[in-house]
């Protein structure tokens, strides 16, 4: 793979090419999970069902009463599950847990306006907002938290020397180590490392919507306008990420990429989905 290549990554299996997709991502271990339900509406919660796939065999998980009307999903290592609404009301109760088997374990509620919902190895949730929370909620206000899978606060960003506030989180990396919040309007990148304090390097890249890290290497996907399919190769120094390279993200056989529906960025991986929300692609440049 050329370091502006997609590889094929994972994708869902045909039998449930028919139900609603509601939300899909990739978790810490590399998982992909699709959350869909039947088509037809219902007022009032819903059954949904969870389609994963884990190095080419999937399998699917049950989930009973969803709330979430705009829902994005991701893991946990005991092959339970998290469900979030994206936009909520104070009062309301947007996150459900589900256990292993699909059942509601716990609720609570973490902020209006969810961009990015990841959880990391330890079960924890790294959640990343969007400016009408950050303006609007004060559970969303500092622009990118850390909460526990039973809803207590853990972490909540405030600027680091030579950093600023988050209008909007536009990345955010969740990684073994570390966390990685790429935010508007500065477009630093910030490092979170547990039992250390932030730390922001400056970049010249603006509008990414995905980051990967890798020691002192990173890329940025994505920005503005005709900038959607751009790859920014960089080098980590001590206050700056600087530009190594600059190029057009493609497919394994040169083909363009869509405009993409969704980005997840894992430590040295960037997952990439376009517009037909069925597989998933990958861009890992820990192999370049």
């Amino acid at each position: 793979m050329t370091p502006d290549r997609l590889a094929p990554y994972a994708r869902l299996p045909r039998a449930y090419h028919d139900l609603r997709l509601l939300h899909s991502t990739v978790d810490a271990f590399g998982r992909a999970h699709w959350l869909l339900r039947t088509p037809e509406e219902t007022p009032g919660p819903y059954d949904a069902v969870v389609v994963t796939v884990d190095d080419c065999a999937s399998y699917e998980t049950a989930l009973s009463s969803v709330t979430a009307r705009h829902p994005k999903v991701d893991s946990f290592p005991d092959g339970g599950f998290v469900v979030a609404d994206a936009r909520s009301r104070a009062g309301d109760e947007q996150v459900q847990v589900f256990d292993a088997l699909g059942r509601p374990s716990w609720t609570f509620r973490v902020g209006d306006a969810i961009e990015h919902l990841l959880t990391d190895e330890s079960g924890d949730l790294w959640i990343g907002y969007f400016d009408e929370g950050v303006f609007g909620d004060p559970l969303s206000a500092a622009g990118a938290r850390r909460w526990s899978a039973t809803g207590e606060a853990l972490w909540e960003y405030s600027p680091p020397p030579g950093g600023d506030w988050i209008a909007d989180c536009y990345a955010l990396n969740v990684d073994r180590r570390a966390a990685w919040v790429y935010p508007y309007t500065s477009f630093a990148l910030v490092e979170v490392r547990d039992g250390k304090p932030l730390r922001a390097r400056t970049t010249r890249v603006e509008g990414a919507s995905g980051v990967a890290v890798h020691g002192e290497l990173v890329a940025f996907f994505g920005g503005y306008g005709q900038d959607r399919d751009r790859l920014v190769v960089a080098s980590l120094s001590e206050t700056s990420v600087d530009t190594v390279a600059v190029s057009r993200l493609r497919h394994s056989d040169g083909t363009p990429v869509e405009p993409p529906r969704r980005v997840v960025s894992r430590g040295p991986r960037l997952y990439v989905q376009e517009r037909s929300s069925t597989s998933w692609c990958v861009l890992d440049i820990s192999r370049e």
